[in-house]
């Protein structure tokens, strides 16, 4: 997020150049992470005048065609190609980062290695496996992470106010009530549903707002 925020500050005019800043240009960068947010890295780095785009993602390949695992109304799992990876890089699925190389305080190379994935249970994840023989390294001069979210940080919060955890590590609460386990207390956004847009976010907390309020006065009052 630093390396993007500098570069909407820098074509705002509102980043000194004198200042130490996060730059692409004449490095091989290295993407972790696939969605929206690695994207944007991409772009940014290409437009900057990186020398190598590579774009690494944990999960495998998505189907080019609607696969049977997320039927209609669920949101499709398909290959999507955004404008920023139209303009170049190179994209790698089903690889786990396992270090980094360097000297003088700088990374200069990425240790990875391929992997492969199993049957999935019934939540739909599947566990993986290392490929033997499948190590690898590339040059890496500058390593921008765009991992996606896991799962809100473990806090002594949830076990005080013992609401549990749903089998993904998001605070378990009713997804039309918004009511956690342990009465009174109420779970939304991206806490409860996982990692998601922010247009999500701003409608369950205003949905959560209704839900609490009624559990206080008893009436629907909002709208």
């Amino acid at each position: 997020m630093d390396f993007l925020v500098q570069q909407n500050r820098r074509i705002a005019g509102r980043w000194p150049e004198a200042a130490e800043g996060i730059l692409a240009t004449g490095k091989h960068v290295v993407v972790l992470g696939g969605g929206d947010t690695g994207s944007d890295c991409v772009g940014t780095a290409l437009r900057q005048g990186a020398r190598s785009v590579v774009s690494i993602e944990l999960l495998e390949r998505p189907p080019d065609e609607r696969s049977s695992t997320t039927p209609w109304p669920q949101w499709p799992l398909l290959y999507r190609t955004s404008s920023s990876h139209e303009e170049g890089g190179h994209r790698e699925f089903a690889m786990l980062t396992r270090g980094f190389a360097g000297s003088g305080g700088r990374v200069k190379s990425l240790h990875a290695v391929r992997i492969q994935f199993g049957e999935r249970d019934a939540s739909g994840r599947a566990a993986f496996a290392e490929i033997p023989g499948s190590a690898f390294e590339i040059p890496a001069d500058l390593v921008l992470l765009a991992m996606g979210f896991t799962g809100p940080a473990p806090a002594a919060l949830f076990e005080d106010l013992g609401v549990g955890l749903d089998e993904r590590g998001n605070v378990a609460a009713d997804s039309r009530t918004f009511a956690a386990r342990e009465p009174g207390v109420f779970a939304a956004g991206d806490c409860r549903r996982g990692q998601s847009l922010v247009v999500w976010a701003i409608w369950e907390g205003r949905e959560a707002a209704r839900a609490v309020d009624f559990h206080l006065s008893h009436r629907e009052r909002l709208r």
